[in-house]
């Protein structure tokens, strides 16, 4: 594996030639792109389109904040009411504050960036966005700091619910250590929604420090081994694609990174502790009760389980753990413990996740 910054140092400190990376992005973030209208590649963009509860709230954000905004999803994930919320590089603060309005009134939506410049637009919008939303006191908190070292800004052990991140972790020069944080700050059963750039190889070194390079989302991403190697060591033992989008790079940038093959995707993870590292068999069934607003008909845990309203469904015992032991527990209704165990689940794939099978189908 090729973690970055292999050291043990603060990515803030002067140490390991790291700061260069860091000073690359927060330049190029913070001075070189004026808009989303200045990226060069696609790589930042998302061609998703959100979900509709997300669509409603857009018209309600600041100019400012949507022009300058740069992610490649929309990694808001549902049932948010009353939750408190992390978002890990909120730039100008697009995703915190729809976080904000879909936790309501009586959640957090907290935003954590290092770059002056975009935090300082996400903070001119404070009360105005409040405002919009008819809310007396703001929930949003925004804080200037490193996502690989979050205890400076006083965010404690299991003080969150969920962690989202819209196409920043690939900037960072201590990957492991983010993942790390994100797992020390969730609550137990809360989750890790992000979306971001992932390659099929490790980026060489020197096109890794490239500044445009670096700052387009692309020679710093994770290369998909790496990210599961990393996130058995931060202390995810499972993790699940809830999408995959192929990119297609183009004009030079294509010529300097066209041997590597890029994808837009967005991860599901959940802190928990009975998570095993392959999908074991306990003859667990799994029904979705259609009660999470916006999904009537059927709920995609992943891009591999779509739960159709009542209809049961075998799952491992990972799985049943997702929908029982988190907040979608209010939603699921599973059926079985792990008191008996018949082996493999018959339809997993070992690298990109599992491949459920249906009861009467066969794997």
């Amino acid at each position: 594996m090729s973690e970055e910054n292999s050291c043990c140092c603060s990515v803030s400190e002067d140490c390991c030639g790291e700061p260069s990376v860091i000073e690359i992005v927060k330049e190029y973030y913070g001075k070189t792109l004026k808009s989303n209208k200045d990226l060069l590649s696609g790589a930042c963009c998302s061609f998703d389109k959100p979900p509709v509860e997300i669509v409603n709230i857009l018209p309600l954000i600041a100019d400012e904040i949507l022009t300058k905004f740069y992610g490649c999803g929309s990694p808001l994930p549902p049932l948010l009411d009353g939750m408190t919320v992390l978002d890990l590089g909120c730039g100008t603060g697009r995703d915190v504050y729809i976080a904000s309005k879909l936790v309501g009134e009586a959640g957090c939506a907290i935003g954590v960036d290092m770059t002056t410049e975009q935090i300082e637009i996400a903070k001119k919008y404070q009360d105005v966005q409040r405002e919009r939303f008819g809310y007396k006191s703001s929930n949003v908190k925004l804080l200037q700091g490193y996502i690989e070292d979050l205890k400076p800004l006083g965010i404690e052990d299991g003080s969150v619910d969920v962690v989202i991140s819209n196409c920043v972790i690939n900037l960072s020069p201590a990957k492991e250590q983010v993942f790390k944080e994100i797992y020390r700050v969730l609550k137990p059963g809360g989750e890790l929604f992000f979306a971001d750039v992932f390659s099929d190889r490790r980026i060489p070194e020197p096109l890794a420090n490239d500044p445009v390079l670096r700052g387009e989302c692309l020679s710093g991403t994770l290369y998909t081994e790496d990210f599961r190697r990393i996130m058995a060591a931060s202390g995810w033992a499972d993790f699940r694609y809830t999408s995959i989008r192929d990119m297609e790079l183009g004009g030079k940038i294509s010529d300097r990174l066209g041997f590597a093959a890029f994808s837009s995707r967005t991860v599901r993870a959940f802190k928990l502790a009975d998570l095993e590292d392959i999908c074991e068999d306990y003859g667990q069934v799994a029904y979705y009760d259609g009660s999470i607003s916006g999904y009537p008909h059927f709920f995609d845990l992943d891009d591999h389980h779509r739960f159709v309203t009542g209809k049961p469904m075998l799952v491992c015992g990972n799985t049943a753990s997702m929908l029982s032991n988190t907040r979608y527990g209010k939603a699921f209704k599973v059926i079985g413990d792990r008191s008996s165990h018949y082996g493999v689940f018959g339809g997993c794939a070992p690298a990109d996740g599992n491949n459920e099978a249906e009861i009467g189908s066969c794997c």
